[in-house]
């Protein structure tokens, strides 16, 4: 009991027991900052709006507020360089946030909007117009910087891979007058 009592009267910090709260993880940390970003935005929109008369259209121009610090650049329609992935040159072009900042940043807003009492059914991020916004900005973006968001197909078994590469290649001349691969191949001759 002598024991415990010392080391409880201690003040060496590495003997004893800490208060501190356990860590967070980086996304945690990230959706707290986000969350308490959006609350600012409320409180600063004129007039401010609450949380419960915050709606699509509210989150909608809260994301086109935070464009002027994106560090994507989204060429013009008008622009020369509209379509090309890799311009060869600067262009007066605004820059903006990347689609993939936004999609990212809507669904950590609507887990932080769950997690203090908002129902998923009236999430204000998860409204239509937000969807139909993330996705024309998407496509635009796309369209701006030449680039495909398609969805990509599933990649091959590398094993698969070798396997058919060590095979020999087509016979074509076979395949072009319509005889089946193996018509011309003999095991014996007669």
């Amino acid at each position: 009991m002598d024991s415990i009592s010392q080391n409880h009267n201690n003040k060496n910090p590495s003997t004893t027991l800490s208060a501190q709260p356990p860590t967070t993880s980086r996304y945690e940390n990230q959706k707290r900052r986000d969350w308490n970003t959006f609350g600012q935005y409320l409180r600063n929109h004129r007039p401010p709006l609450s949380l419960p008369s915050c709606s699509g259209a509210h989150v909608i121009e809260f994301l086109r507020y935070l464009d002027q610090f994106g560090k994507t650049k989204v060429h013009n329609q008008n622009c020369a360089f509209f379509g090309l992935p890799d311009p060869p040159e600067p262009c007066p072009c605004p820059l903006r946030q990347a689609w993939g900042s936004l999609d990212a940043l809507i669904g950590r807003l609507r887990a932080a909007y769950e997690e203090n009492g908002g129902a998923p059914e009236i999430s204000p991020f998860g409204s239509s117009s937000v969807r139909i916004f993330l996705r024309e900005v998407r496509d635009f973006q796309a369209k701006a910087r030449g680039v495909s968001y398609e969805k990509k197909r599933k990649r091959v078994n590398n094993k698969q891979i070798t396997q058919s590469c060590l095979q020999p290649p087509l016979h074509t001349a076979a395949l072009a007058q319509g005889q089946p691969m193996m018509a011309k191949y003999h095991h014996s001759e007669t």
